[in-house]
C-alpha cells in the first residue's frame, strides 16, 4: 500500500485532505523521494501559509513506510529549512535599512522610534530571536529578513538556523515516524501552541494600537 493510500484511509475518506497541502507533499516525497520533503519545506519557509507541523509528520510518515529513511527525511527537511531561510535573508539584505524606514514612515500610527527600537533590541538579542525564532510558527520564516536587513554575519545566520531547524524538525519528524498513520495527530497538538501563539501576537498589537491611538490624542504641553 502507497503512502497516499494510507493517507486517504486516516482521513476518514475525506477527499479534500488528499487535494490540500497533504496530498500535494506526499505525491512530492513519493516522485522525487527525500528531496521531495526538503522541497516542501523550503516552500514552507518561503510560504508561512503552508504548514510545517503537517509536512513534517508526513515526511516522518512516508519514511515509515520505507520510501525514504527517517536519517534522510530528518537531514533533507533541515536542508530545506536552511535553503528557504537563507532566500528570505537576501530577500532583508536587498530590502536595506533605508527601504525598511521609509516603508515604515508610510505606516499608520507608526513611529521611527519604533523601529530604532526595534533595531536595538534585534542588535542585543538577535541571534536568540534567530535560534529560538526557528521554534515558533509563522515567524519562524519571518525572522529570516530582519536578520538581513541588520546583516547579521551570513555563517551566524546559517549557524543559528541550521541548529534551530534541526530541533523543530527533528521532533515532528520523528512523530510522524513514530504515529505511522495516525501522523494527523501531531497537527492537533501543534495548532493549540499556533493558536496561542497568534493569540498572543495579536492582542500585543491591539494593546500597541489602542496606546498610540491615545497617546495621539493627548495635546502636548505647552
Amino acid at each position: 500500500m502507497t503512502a497516499t493510500a494510507v493517507l486517504a484511509a486516516s482521513t476518514s475518506g475525506d477527499p479534500t485532505e488528499l487535494d490540500g497541502v497533504a496530498g500535494w507533499a506526499v505525491d512530492l516525497m513519493e516522485r522525487l523521494g527525500p528531496l521531495g520533503a526538503g522541497i516542501a519545506i523550503a516552500l514552507e519557509n518561503l510560504f508561512p501559509p503552508l504548514p510545517s507541523e503537517i509536512i513534517l509528520p508526513l515526511a516522518g510518515f512516508t519514511a515509515s513506510r520505507g520510501t525514504f529513511s527517517l536519517a534522510e527525511a530528518i537531514v533533507w527537511t533541515t536542508a530545506g529549512s536552511v535553503v528557504g531561510a537563507i532566500v528570505l535573508y537576501w530577500l532583508g539584505v536587498l530590502l536595506g535599512r533605508d527601504r525598511m524606514y521609509r516603508i515604515w514612515d508610510l505606516l499608520p500610527l507608526t513611529k521611527t522610534s519604533d523601529l530604532e527600537r526595534t533595531e536595538a533590541w534585534f542588535g542585543r538579542h538577535g541571534r536568540k530571536a534567530v535560534f529560538f525564532g526557528r521554534m515558533v510558527p509563522i515567524f519562524r520564516s519571518l525572522i529570516s529578513v530582519p536578520a538581513g536587513v541588520e546583516r547579521m554575519p551570513v555563517l551566524q545566520f546559517l549557524g543559528l538556523t541550521l541548529a534551530g531547524s534541526l530541533i523543530w524538525n527533528t521532533v515532528f519528524v520523528l512523530a510522524g515516524y513514530q504515529l505511522g498513520e495516525q501522523w494527523f495527530r501531531v497537527e492537533d497538538v501543534i495548532g493549540t501552541y499556533k493558536y496561542v501563539v497568534v493569540g498572543l501576537v495579536g492582542l500585543a498589537l491591539c494593546v500597541w494600537v489602542l496606546v498610540r491611538v491615545r497617546s495621539l490624542r493627548v495635546p502636548p504641553e505647552a
